[in-house]
């Protein structure tokens, strides 16, 4: 029996062009929709126009931050998943992150196969099967 999958439509943030190019080429790979967006406030336009059922995100960018932009997002579309990404993670952003409502934490430098994972992890998730999501993936 085959695992069903969700097509996901994906808003990627990140200040650094690298790290969106890189994260969509692998979620499109997978067969998802990407959007990208370079900071905060284009984040929070971007689901203002058109709600991703995820988005991933850095939580140091200039002009609005990852944290901030997580509480706008979730206000505007209380549905869309929210993941952070952070090179500096500690207890205290997570549980920043969490409590404002995110799903959970990637930690940068990330591994291919982790995000490939998670991404199939997720869309089987929405596809109506009980998965659950850790806190922080690294």
């Amino acid at each position: 029996m085959e695992t069903k999958r969700k097509k996901l439509d994906v808003l990627v943030v990140d200040d650094q062009p690298g790290v969106r190019y890189l994260l969509d080429v692998i979620i499109a790979e997978e067969g998802h929709r990407v959007r990208l967006a370079r900071n905060g406030i284009e984040a929070v336009e971007a689901v203002k126009s058109a709600k991703p059922d995820l988005v991933i995100m850095d939580v140091r960018m200039p002009q609005m931050g990852g944290i901030e932009a997580l509480g706008k997002i979730k206000i505007i579309s209380p549905e869309t998943e929210v993941v952070l990404m952070t090179a500096y993670v500690s207890d205290e952003t997570v549980q920043m992150a969490l409590k404002k409502g995110a799903l959970c934490c990637l930690t940068k430098p990330f591994d291919v196969d982790g995000i490939k994972s998670f991404i199939i992890d997720f869309s089987v998730k929405l596809s109506g099967q009980r998965r659950k999501m850790p806190a922080v993936v690294g």
